[in-house]
């Protein structure tokens, strides 16, 4: 089955792969090699960039060597986790990046790179010492009023990340934190990604990770955090109605075709899902074809 049109605009390029990260937490060989085939599968559509700590970029080298595009039209896109040494891991993405730019080597390139900041300050000082060439995206709390470091984000031209969930049930934000969240980036125009927890498309209790008789929880699906962004993006919503999107639960509440989207009443037409995609980018996700099998189970693909 094809996916409907107004859901491919939803997805598209939606999950950047993050295999390295708990619960999956794979060795770089096979997290690389999932990459490389997952770009050879028919929902390649879906897929965005391979996310990888600066630390581990010459191990990533080393493991893709034999996987990398000969061609620069087709190289990975990384995004790349910057730790306290900004300065150092700037320097050590740039040397990645002309190495990957020469004649014959594997095409690769980090273009976006992401990093944590409580502050305001914090973002200020980090963004002074990126440099133009790479898009950043800071990870910020939720659990508290956002609206100063996301009207900071915006001042340094940067994007939002925000922790949608992760390996304990404390790790996932309240439904009015993370509305509330997205309806500051919809006020600011703040593009944002999300990460952790988003690796089924509704709302419902799984497994914490993938280790038998594991602990389960209540996570958030992707469908419901970026229809929640559409629904805000749309102006036809506050954040209680957000909040009721990012709790549902009912599969049959949405439905996809191809000139439109719906929730209980709520049209999302290509168009405002591509506004919305503009604003709502992508989702780190440690599993590739977790979300491929559900949207599957679910009749979506």
């Amino acid at each position: 089955m094809s996916a409907p049109t107004a859901l491919r605009v939803l997805l598209h390029q939606i999950v950047d792969y993050a295999g390295l990260f708990p619960p999956a937490a794979l060795p770089m060989d096979r997290a690389v090699a999932g990459y490389a085939a997952y770009l050879d599968t028919d929902e390649r559509w879906m897929l965005g960039r391979f996310v990888v700590p600066v630390a581990r970029l010459e191990e990533l080298e080393r493991a893709a060597a034999a996987l990398l595009p000969a061609v620069p039209a087709d190289a990975w896109r990384l995004s790349a986790l910057v730790g306290p040494d900004v300065g150092a891991d700037v320097k050590a993405i740039g040397e990645f990046n002309c190495r990957h730019a020469a004649e014959g080597a594997g095409a690769a390139a980090v273009d976006m790179v992401e990093l944590k900041a409580a502050t305001p300050a914090e973002v200020v000082a980090a963004r002074d010492r990126l440099p133009p060439w790479v898009t950043p995206f800071f990870e910020i709390p939720v659990d508290r009023d956002p609206s100063a470091l996301v009207d900071a984000i915006a001042q340094a031209d940067a994007r939002a990340k925000v922790r949608t969930g992760g390996v304990t049930p404390d790790a996932f934000p309240a439904a009015r934190d993370l509305a509330r969240f997205l309806a500051e980036c919809v006020r600011a125009g703040v593009p944002f990604k999300a990460t952790a927890g988003l690796h089924h498309p509704l709302r419902a209790e799984y497994p914490l990770t993938y280790e038998p008789g594991c602990a389960r929880g209540t996570m958030y699906g992707f469908l419901n955090v970026f229809l929640a962004a559409a629904l805000l993006r749309s102006g036809a919503a506050d954040v209680g109605d957000a909040a009721a999107l990012l709790e549902e639960r009912d599969p049959s509440s949405i439905t996809a075709a191809d000139d439109a989207l719906t929730w209980r009443g709520h049209r999302f037409d290509r168009g405002a899902l591509g506004e919305a995609r503009r604003l709502a980018l992508s989702f780190g996700s440690c599993s590739f074809e977790e979300p491929v099998r559900d949207l599957r189970a679910l009749g979506f693909l």
